[in-house]
């Protein structure tokens, strides 16, 4: 299997090696080099020809979306996931009217990142094959990132539809948690394991329960009251 050739493109340190260490830890997959913002971005697409460029929107000089729309004009022959923490529609229409296989919203698992390569992989693959492609086998490709856009697109609306006294970040980091927790979590779990009081903790879940984001289990002990154990949706 031909090895699949990644520039990173991140302003921040320490999320560029989480991501460096996220992206080689899937089978095919190599960063043969980094840049902090958009400018160093493009003379190091220049130079090294990646296959894919996995890039941060929000960076200091030039931001993803201008170096996007340099790659487009340019007719640069190159790939590119965009890893953002942008909620809002038109900064996400923005990106994929520029033609990004993927974009992924900040913050993510590996489990979220190691999907999309997969699935650029697979795409990569196929097109790159002496085989023609069947519409069957088109239409499976366009649908796989059509759910994982549309799983985003239900996030970003859901975020802007918090109930007043809700913010993004505390629910992010109630995702982030139980995408963490293979086994479930309780609202205690959560409170302690983000740091906010329970009854906090309790409303968010709550909230995302009724938006079918994720599912309760009612687990019952030995002895005391039972427990309501999360599970996020994926």
């Amino acid at each position: 299997m031909k090895t699949i050739r990644v520039l990173l493109v991140e302003d921040d340190p320490m999320v560029r090696e989480v991501n460096r260490q996220f992206i080689e830890r899937v089978e095919g997959f190599k960063v043969i080099d980094m840049a902090s913002n958009g400018i160093a971005g493009i003379k190091k697409i220049k130079e090294s020809s990646p296959d894919l460029i996995v890039m941060d929107i929000f960076m200091p000089e030039q931001d993803g979306i201008e170096t996007l729309r340099q790659i487009r004009h340019e007719n640069i022959n190159v790939d590119c996931i965009s890893v953002t923490a942008a909620n809002d529609v038109q900064t996400i229409q923005q990106i994929l009217h520029l033609g990004v296989f993927d974009y992924i919203m900040k913050p993510f698992t590996y489990e979220r990142m190691e999907q999309t390569l997969i699935h650029y992989r697979q795409f990569k693959e196929k097109i790159e094959s002496n085989d023609d492609v069947t519409q069957e086998e088109l239409d499976e490709m366009i649908g796989q990132v059509r759910q994982q856009r549309e799983e985003a697109e239900q996030a970003i609306q859901l975020s802007q539809e918090l109930p007043k006294g809700f913010n993004r970040a505390t629910m992010d980091k109630v995702i982030f948690y139980l995408k963490q927790s293979k086994n479930g979590a309780s609202a205690d779990d959560v409170a302690t394991g983000i740091g906010v009081a329970r009854v906090t903790a309790r409303r968010y879940l709550d909230f995302m329960e009724k938006n079918r984001l994720i599912r309760v289990d009612i687990q019952y002990g030995s002895v005391g009251r039972p427990v309501n154990q999360y599970f996020i949706e994926e």
